[in-house]
């Protein structure tokens, strides 16, 4: 399966920023793949044109919109935004977590709130 990045939320940080942050990563160095630079609200690298939000309230989010499935780094309220489901990389009190090999046999795709 593939995995396509459409849309980002950062309530924190410019695009400005978010472009700089992309082109000289502190981890994994410098970007030299094709260009980065941002225009008209979006992150473009490529044939990627990523549009940007900066919403504070994860349901103000347009992630429908967007054509976002999934959402990550996230919880349940991204939901109300459209997206189909959510991967909550944090502890929860009411989220499964399924684990690789551990027991990812009990995953069911009917689940919109997994850890």
């Amino acid at each position: 399966r593939e995995v396509n990045i459409i849309a980002i939320n950062d309530p924190f940080i410019d695009l400005n920023n978010t472009v700089y942050m992309f082109k000289y990563h502190s981890t994994h160095g410098v970007w030299k793949h094709s260009e980065v630079r941002q225009e008209n609200g979006k992150l473009i690298t490529g044939n990627l044109h990523i549009p940007v939000f900066h919403e504070r309230g994860p349901s103000q989010i347009k992630w429908g919109e967007a054509g976002a499935a999934y959402v990550l780094e996230s919880t349940g309220a991204h939901l109300k935004g459209g997206a189909k489901g959510v991967i909550i990389s944090t502890p929860s009190a009411d989220a499964p977590m399924f684990v690789m090999g551990v027991n990812h046999h009990h995953y069911d795709n009917s689940l919109k709130v997994v850890r």
